[in-house]
């Protein structure tokens, strides 16, 4: 079962040259072990943080990567103070093709997309919470299986 941190140490050696292009800090506590596979687990950061430093304001990325129990699953949280979201979009990001920022920021627009058919995947859900200018927040929840996390 993957262990969410080093998954995260995964991710972050994968986008290792945006992280020190952008002067990104990533920190995160100590994350819980979760019954999924571990390759849906680095799609699923690595898109949510790939945005993060995508779609940086004029400060460097400070991405925060959290969890907490909430007795039969997990919410996960990623946050950032990025450019942010109006929330009239927050809805919509997650539709594959979806871009809010023309061509002027490469991409493909699927990223959110994936997210949410993995965490949907194993029950979970995700959404984003969010103000244009103040940075993003994306959660998501992965129900506890058969009581086997701990």
């Amino acid at each position: 079962a993957p262990r969410m941190n080093e998954v995260l140490e995964k991710v972050k050696n994968n986008l290792r040259f945006s992280i020190n292009d952008s002067g990104a800090e990533i920190t995160c506590e100590k994350l819980p072990i979760v019954r999924a596979h571990d390759g849906h687990w680095i799609s699923l950061l690595q898109n949510l943080i790939g945005n993060s430093l995508k779609y940086r304001s004029d400060k460097p990325p400070r991405i925060q990567v959290a969890s907490e129990d909430l007795g039969n699953s997990y919410r996960f949280a990623v946050t950032d103070n990025g450019i942010g979201i109006e929330p009239a979009y927050h809805s919509k990001i997650f539709l594959a093709f979806k871009r809010l920022h023309s061509k002027a920021i490469p991409g493909t627009g699927i990223g959110l997309a994936i997210c949410q058919r993995v965490v949907e995947r194993y029950g979970g859900r995700i959404w984003v919470e969010s103000e244009l200018g103040k940075g993003s927040t994306f959660l998501f929840t992965i129900p506890k299986q058969n009581g086997q996390n701990n």
